[in-house]
């Protein structure tokens, strides 16, 4: 089997896919790269153009992008649990929430984060329609969870969910609501998750 390679920075999303690697119990190679020259040299482009990080190198398997790389992960590692089967329909719970997740969701804290507010057009021709209505979404998604997204076991998208939300409630950017402390209690079975939700 070849050597599974992160290339990350500890003050990036990589931290996601390190605690899904942590979760799974498999051995990588850690390398931390500075933002700036470290993420733009010819060497690092050629496995991420988009000179950012986290990138995953799985022998002559390049993947980039924090969902799709703990997708692949959970998917590599099937026998550890953390995806449902191809043919399972828990796949569909798996696939809408990790995409929304890291589309609509991502899209409506940055454009929070940078103080933008949409008006009515706006909100229609864009893909997440405004944060009020994307969090609503996800909201509604946590108060379903049973007590995880695709049902009683936890799976990689819990991880990629649940750091999402670990890291808008610590940093006050949305509010805890019951359903967010529900779900992260529910995530706190997990001893990695535990560990950081008690720092």
């Amino acid at each position: 089997m070849s050597e599974l390679v992160l290339f990350t920075n500890s003050m990036s999303r990589g931290n996601t896919v390190e605690l899904l690697l942590k979760i799974l119990a498999v051995p990588y190679k850690r390398i931390e790269l500075a933002y700036g020259e470290e993420m733009h040299t010819a060497e690092y482009l050629a496995i991420n153009p988009m000179a950012k990080v986290p990138a995953l190198v799985d022998g002559d398997a390049i993947v980039t992008e924090t969902a799709a790389i703990c997708m692949y992960l959970a998917d590599k590692f099937v026998e550890k649990g953390f995806a449902s089967a191809l043919n399972d329909p828990r796949r569909a719970a798996y696939y809408r929430w990790f995409l929304f997740t890291a589309g609509p969701i991502e899209s409506a804290f940055t454009v929070k984060n940078l103080g933008i507010e949409l008006n009515e057009e706006q909100q229609k021709s864009s893909g997440f329609g405004s944060f009020e209505r994307s969090f609503a979404c996800l909201e509604t998604c946590l108060i379903n969870a049973k007590p995880f997204i695709c049902g009683e076991t936890m799976t990689a998208v819990d991880v990629y969910v649940g750091a999402f939300v670990m890291f808008l409630t610590r940093y006050n950017i949305v509010e805890a609501t019951p359903a967010m402390k529900a779900y992260l209690k529910s995530l706190s079975v997990n001893p990695e998750i535990a560990a950081l939700l008690d720092k």
